[in-house]
């Protein structure tokens, strides 16, 4: 890579050059130029990511992305009109009248890992390429996991609960050093939870599609569909895959008489990958020393749910996820993705599903 300021009438301008196989591609502050580059292709920013959101991507894109790049839809009206000539968007959600009617477009930029919302059969039967933030949130999703998992070793909800009644009671914690953590679903967010589970000593296992891709952290990988010898083995059960159809419902009754009793499950997956029924009658008989949640069937979750009044369950309200490097981190994505568009190179992007 190169850097040069050329000075021109308007002031200084930033040109950075890279070298690639198609030749040499040019970015000037403002935007991509170079061999191969399409005319300047539009990127879509719909209502539906809500005010507070879109005014942040608008700006933490303006930079980057060419100037006549951005499209920001702050109506569904808007939307509605935009959309029918964007080749981009990003979106938290793409209803399916919004795809219906979006002819031109090419590439949908997802913000979040999971998927299981978009209508992928119609994406892959137009070859419209699907990318999603996996690795954004990574890092806060790993370090949640291990503060659930602290919290039930040293017992720190006892002791906040005891807090709350102005109870002075002596508990025993635990350590969760040579205890064993199952991962089902290692990618980019079980990866990092077991390097972390890894560096307080934990024996870690879990299972992935691909166990070619399985990270050395583990101490054995297992086939996805093999997560029957994960449960037996796990002190602490976390669910890191996505919603499909093969993992709906996918902890049940069986996976949790496979459990030890003291097993703790951590759910930062998404709700519907657990029997939330049989997930309550394991609190409620025993069958599992309890559970960390961040993600439900119901969202929000209902207020006549019994998991609000069981005290051997800690519930976040679908946050894990959260942290003040979001913006940055879908910026590279994004800004990456949108120059593999630009020059018709959809191949090349980053994280692409579909």
């Amino acid at each position: 890579m190169g850097l040069a300021s050329v000075h021109t009438l308007e002031g200084p301008i930033l040109i950075a050059w890279l070298r690639s196989p198609a030749g040499t591609r040019t970015f000037r502050q403002g935007g991509f130029v170079g061999p191969g580059m399409t005319d300047t292709p539009t990127l879509l920013l719909p209502h539906d990511l809500g005010p507070e959101r879109l005014v942040q991507l608008e700006e933490t894109l303006s930079t980057p992305l060419p100037a006549d790049a951005l499209a920001v839809a702050r109506t569904p009206e808007e939307t509605h009109e935009l959309v029918q000539t964007a080749e981009g968007i990003v979106a938290g959600r793409l209803a399916q009248e919004t795809l219906e009617i979006a002819e031109r477009l090419r590439w949908v930029q997802a913000l979040s890992a999971g998927v299981d919302h978009y209508d992928v059969e119609t994406l892959e039967a137009r070859d419209i390429a699907l990318t999603n933030a996996s690795g954004v949130h990574a890092e806060p999703i790993a370090e949640q996991v291990l503060g659930y998992i602290l919290a039930f070793e040293r017992r720190l909800h006892e002791s906040m609960d005891q807090q709350r009644r102005g109870v002075w009671e002596r508990v025993e914690g635990g350590e969760v050093r040579g205890k064993t953590m199952g991962i089902i679903g290692v990618g980019a967010i079980g990866t990092r939870t077991a390097e972390l589970a890894d560096a307080l000593g934990m024996r870690v296992i879990g299972t992935k599609r691909d166990l070619e891709g399985a990270p050395e952290v583990l101490e054995t990988c297992y086939r996805a569909d093999d997560h029957h010898t994960v449960c037996r083995q796990a002190d602490y059960l976390v669910l890191a895959c996505p919603l499909t159809d093969e993992t709906e419902g996918l902890i049940s009754s069986d996976e949790f008489r496979l459990l030890p009793s003291e097993a703790v499950l951590v759910n930062i997956a998404r709700g519907g990958v657990v029997d939330q029924a049989a997930l309550i009658r394991a609190l409620q008989y025993g069958q599992i020393r309890g559970a960390g949640l961040d993600v439900f069937e119901t969202e929000p979750l209902p207020a006549a749910s019994p998991l609000w009044d069981l005290s051997n369950v800690i519930i976040t309200p679908h946050m894990a996820g959260s942290t003040p490097k979001k913006l940055e981190r879908w910026r590279e994505i994004i800004v990456d993705n949108y120059e593999a568009l630009a020059m018709d190179s959809l191949e090349e992007m980053r994280n692409r599903l579909v």
